[in-house]
């Protein structure tokens, strides 16, 4: 079973498995939202993780379990939301998992984010939690019930921490890539801080080592490319990958903080989404770096895919989309 798969991230695992020869059942919030997972023959089964009853005839028969929903970061959703899907969704695919009696292996996906900004950087896996907003306090939360369970030997889990994803079909970058390409993009601060990404293709690889390699039972992994990259560095490689020169602008970071606080509350006054807010901004200011030495050295996790020859495909795929 792959929760999570009409998304970006659980959609591509979702394929990979199929095209491997595995049968794979998707859990749905609707069947129209999963029709495109079904004309690739992956089966169908409706329910959602915030309902503990969807869930028991979801799961019979299954043997794996990657579970990859959750809600992302979006400044209208409410927070009792949030922590409803990424942190108790977990423990009702657990108890689901364990009900059902025939699960071999549960991988749970976290996030880097649950070690919020890096002052050290890299960070590893034994880094402190440091959670810097609802989302990756939620997606700290589930993970620490996944542990917990872990820990009391109810069920052989893996969980991984992805990095910043990137690849044909997602559009999360179109943010950096448009601006770009149009000659407006402005670096907020120095643009010296680190981010670390990895190619789609390479976290699925990376995915699939939690679910099938022994040492993975009862351990956390970062997945992410190396090495980490400035902003500098990104946003020039970008600029290569859509043909414009290296961007040159920049403007102060504090400025455009105060700016973005200020843009909240008025939003938050009128009921509008913020076209500015202090999370986004917080990008440009806190290191993102990490080591992915664990999940090599046990795993042989080895990405092939280098940031230039990633952008460059995600670049194409904006264009024929008519995105860019």
């Amino acid at each position: 079973m792959v929760t999570g798969a009409t998304g970006f991230t659980g959609g591509y695992l979702a394929r990979r498995l199929t095209a491997n020869g595995h049968s794979v059942r998707a859990l749905v919030r609707s069947r129209e939202k999963g029709r495109t997972l079904a004309d690739s023959g992956i089966e169908l089964v409706v329910g959602d993780v915030t309902d503990p009853d969807s869930l028991r005839p979801a799961m019979d028969g299954i043997e794996l379990v990657y579970h990859l929903a959750g809600t992302f970061r979006r400044e209208n959703i409410s927070r009792k939301k949030v922590w409803a899907i990424n942190c108790q969704g977990v423990q009702n695919m657990l108890d689901a998992a364990i009900a059902a009696g025939t699960v071999q292996r549960f991988i749970h996906c976290s996030t880097v984010g649950v070690h919020g900004g890096i002052k050290n950087p890299p960070a590893t896996e034994e880094t402190p939690y440091a959670p810097d907003d609802i989302y990756q306090a939620s997606k700290a939360a589930g993970e620490k019930i996944a542990i917990h369970y872990m820990q009391q030997g109810q069920l052989p889990i893996t969980i991984f921490r992805p990095g910043g994803i990137y690849g044909p079909g997602d559009t999360r970058f179109l943010k950096l890539f448009r601006p770009v390409k149009k000659r407006r993009f402005v670096m907020i601060g120095s643009g010296n801080v680190l981010y670390s990404l990895i190619y789609i293709d390479d976290l699925i690889d990376g995915i699939l080592l939690c679910g099938t390699h022994p040492n993975a039972v009862g351990q956390v992994y970062i997945l992410t490319g190396e090495p980490a990259l400035t902003l500098n560095e990104l946003a020039a490689t970008v600029a290569e990958a859509v043909g414009a020169p290296a961007p040159k602008w920049h403007i102060p970071f504090s400025p455009v903080y105060l700016i973005s606080f200020a843009c909240e509350m008025v939003c938050k006054l009128i009921g509008l989404e913020p076209p500015l807010y202090r999370r986004r901004v917080d990008f440009f200011r806190n290191d993102r770096a990490f080591s992915v030495a664990k999940a090599r050295g046990e795993l042989g996790f080895a990405p092939q895919v280098d940031l230039k020859t990633g952008l460059a495909r995600t670049a194409r795929w904006y264009e024929a989309q008519g995105l860019l």
